[in-house]
């Protein structure tokens, strides 16, 4: 005989894994200050029973995030955050070339049945309108086409994108954020990582 349990089983954990580069790996921080630790305690203070595992490597490219994705997904991990495309704007890697792995990498998580959150970063004009538009396009249209989640700009949480602005946010380098800058980032993202963890308990 059977009994059932009394009051149901307790919700199980939630593993999100956020694949990326050095702005997910936290580049330049004391480990407890970057991108990854930062969001799990802003989640957990919200009630989430979650953990976020880093999958951040500093100077990846989307080709990078492609290379990972298979053995990043874990049989543990509910949820993915992807967050690349930065060190392809820096050495101007052909947009379709992003778009391709970008789009590889959305094609394993489906296959895998995991939501994505999908966040882009706004390539600068650098390479002229047309690369600008190019680049810009990718995040927006392949969020549509597999369904994602999506976020414009992992620095949006900084406010304007003017060096005036930024530099108080920034560390010296001017591309990596400092830890005050990745609290503003986290508390701007945060409530789409929710919406990311509302679609797993489904």
């Amino acid at each position: 005989m059977v009994l059932p349990i009394a009051g149901g089983a307790a919700a199980e954990p939630i593993t999100v894994a956020a694949l990326g580069d050095s702005l997910t790996q936290g580049y330049g921080l004391p480990p407890e200050q970057g991108f990854v630790p930062q969001l799990e305690g802003w989640l957990r203070a919200r009630g989430a029973d979650v953990s976020v595992l880093n999958a951040g490597v500093s100077g990846d490219t989307t080709a990078g995030g492609l290379s990972r994705i298979a053995w990043t997904l874990t049989p543990e991990v509910d949820a993915v955050i992807v967050t690349l495309g930065g060190n392809d704007l820096l050495r101007g890697i052909a947009p379709a070339v992003s778009r391709a792995n970008l789009e590889g990498i959305l094609q394993v998580t489906r296959e895998a049945g995991v939501p994505v959150l999908l966040i882009g970063l706004p390539a600068p004009g650098n390479y002229g309108p047309d690369y600008q538009h190019e680049f810009n396009d990718i995040y927006p249209a392949l969020a549509t086409t597999y369904g994602t989640l999506y976020v414009e700009d992992f620095l949006a949480g900084l406010g304007e994108n003017t060096p005036q602005t930024l530099r108080a946010y920034m560390q010296a380098d001017g591309i990596h954020p400092n830890a005050e800058g990745v609290a503003r980032i986290v508390e701007t993202l945060g409530p789409q990582v929710e919406a990311l963890l509302d679609q797993v308990r489904r």
